[in-house]
């Protein structure tokens, strides 16, 4: 460990990995691991950390996040600054884009965390998203099926508005 900050990831084709480590390389002295890597003593030894995942089908949550979760919500997690990312699929699932950010973000609402880094739904097209909440992203969303080529600016922004918070 070499600082406060832990981005965790958990991907299947790699898409959500990309997107963690162009995170770790905007986000100076951030440690990068992935849900399997993760222990109840990596979780106590960070203050701040990032989560991102990809939604699977209708609503799921990546299949790595899935056993990361139930050891997470288990853990004290008073104190801890926490900010989101997830990637959906806005054509193929509009009714459940980036659900696995949301049911993150539920599932962690009640555990005394700080959440950071919400992100406008404008310019977006989706129909309905666990995710959405008065106009914003709990997280950052991308869509890296269908808007490869914004990818790119949003992470730089939202890694941007992180920095300064921190």
């Amino acid at each position: 460990m070499n600082s406060d900050i832990l981005i965790v990831y958990g991907s299947s084709l790699g898409n959500t990995r990309f997107v963690a480590e162009k995170l770790q390389s905007l986000i100076q002295k951030s440690d990068l691991k992935g849900a399997n890597d993760v222990s109840p003593e990596t979780i106590k030894a960070y203050s701040t950390i990032i989560l991102g995942t990809s939604t699977w089908g209708v609503g799921m949550l990546q299949d790595d996040f899935e056993t990361f979760v139930e050891m997470l919500v288990q853990q004290d997690l008073s104190g801890k600054t926490i900010a989101l990312f997830g990637l959906g699929d806005q054509q193929n699932y509009p009714d459940t884009f980036c659900d696995g950010m949301g049911k993150l973000y539920e599932l962690l609402q009640d555990k005394g965390v700080k959440f950071i880094g919400e992100w406008s739904a404008d310019e977006y097209d989706f129909a309905s998203s666990k995710a959405y909440r008065e106009g914003m992203f709990v997280g950052l969303a991308l869509d890296e099926d269908n808007e490869p080529d914004l990818s790119d600016y949003r992470i730089e922004k939202w890694a941007e508005s992180i920095r300064e918070l921190l």
